[in-house]
């Protein structure tokens, strides 16, 4: 039973509504697939384990995943370059992290973000200004995918004239990312093989041009930066700049699609939010915890046996945490199936949490709060044309691959 639970949660047929088999998951809080992964699936658990030092990202750790079913479905990076701080434990994870929160984050930098809302507004208005017959919306394609690749671009400096050329190997790269039965792995893994390539010596050749002559970007914060744990690096820059294109694009589509699905099967919050921007704020929290656009965290190992509601996990064992599943854990939340806004206590798993929480997420939460605030308030009278709508493969990184809308028209 517990193997073929676990691949009805990875089979594609199941990608559109995968909570029910979450709730079976978590009437045995720790599955052992047939001589493979753990898979944690309760939040208390899930959250304890993402907080334990003894649990590794770093995939050198994992004892063999001959035998793990889902091995594939973990496999993101193809060794172009070094692996992210992502794939990192600490020390290595926390230099790195440290490093690139300078120019990001507080408290060297607390209005890198935050000084982005004007620019973000405009990015959100000219998508939906572009979106023409609104009698047949593809959100995804019109609006969710292009939109966090260009924040990307501008936050990193990417020249204006570069980012359809960078919009072009992102698409690649995200491809790649979902399995595609129809196609040949070969000619696919060739694909994003040289679009990482591409990506890579485009962003060599930025960072040279960043560091003889630096602007107020990230590129140039990171590539000239001389704080207490030194330079970085130009691989370990490398490595952290296509982290941010992949993770802050991939995740950011799912979000905001993920919630206008969401707020188009619950019109009396749309209602609510077109009338009050400001609900977007804990419309994105609930989402976070709804849909979340991360279900599962594959690539985790321990370092020593530890026990987990009375089952030892070995070291070295390949460990999953279903963070999806945790989100809707009853004895966590009151009607976990229910969206609600109003919830009062919103600690979801949706960003994760300890040392690998959302690098990305304060940029995240405002390119969905902005995103779906101008969507409710400009569309007229939105509809979905497909429910539920054709889903990414991916079941790491759930969401629709299209989202047909329709309204009656687009306000100015």
């Amino acid at each position: 039973m517990t193997r073929s639970l676990l691949h009805e949660i990875l089979d594609y047929a199941n990608r559109a509504d995968p909570y029910p088999l979450y709730e079976e998951l978590r009437k045995t809080p720790v599955h052992h697939v047939d001589d493979g992964a753990y898979v944690v699936s309760t939040y208390y658990e899930i959250r304890s384990l993402l907080h334990d030092p003894r649990i590794s990202s770093e995939a050198r750790h994992l004892a063999s995943t001959a035998h793990d079913p889902l091995a594939a479905a973990a496999q993101e990076e193809d060794g172009v370059l070094p692996p992210s701080f992502l794939r990192l434990d600490p020390p290595e994870h926390d230099r790195l992290r440290r490093m690139t929160n300078r120019p990001f984050g507080p408290p060297h930098s607390p209005h890198r973000v935050d000084g982005m809302r004007e620019e973000l507004h405009g990015i959100v208005s000219d998508l939906i200004d572009g979106i023409g017959d609104p009698g047949r919306i593809d959100l995804v394609d019109q609006f969710s995918y292009p939109f966090p690749v260009t924040v990307i671009c501008r936050l990193l400096g990417v020249p204006r004239e570069d980012e359809a050329r960078f919009h072009s190997w992102a698409d690649t790269i995200a491809a790649s990312l979902d399995p595609d039965p129809d196609a040949d792995p070969a000619e696919r893994g060739k694909e994003a093989h040289e679009a990482r390539m591409q990506l890579g010596m485009y962003l060599a050749g930025l960072i040279e041009q960043r560091r003889k002559n630096p602007r107020d970007d990230m590129l140039s914060a990171l590539a000239t930066a001389e704080g207490p744990d030194g330079a970085m690096a130009t691989m370990e820059l490398l490595s952290t700049a296509a982290l941010l294109l992949i993770a802050g694009h991939e995740t950011t589509v799912n979000l905001v699609t993920n919630g206008m699905l969401t707020l188009l099967r619950n019109p009396d919050v749309l209602r609510r939010l077109r009338a009050d921007p400001r609900l977007a704020v804990p419309v994105v929290e609930e989402l976070l915890r709804f849909e979340p656009p991360v279900q599962l965290l594959p690539q985790r190992t321990p370092l020593a046996d530890i026990e987990v509601r009375g089952v030892t996990i070995p070291k070295g064992a390949s460990l999953w945490l279903v963070l999806a599943s945790g989100n809707r854990d009853p004895q966590r939340f009151e009607n976990p199936d229910r969206f609600d806004p109003d919830r009062r206590d919103i600690q979801h798993l949706g960003f994760g949490s300890g040392i690998h929480s959302c690098f990305g997420a304060p940029l995240a939460r405002l390119e969905a709060q902005l995103a779906l605030s101008e969507l409710a308030r400009r569309l007229d009278n939105p509809r979905l044309l497909q429910d539920p709508p054709p889903y990414r493969q991916n079941a790491v990184l759930r969401g629709p691959r299209h989202l047909p809308i329709a309204c009656d028209g687009i306000r100015p």
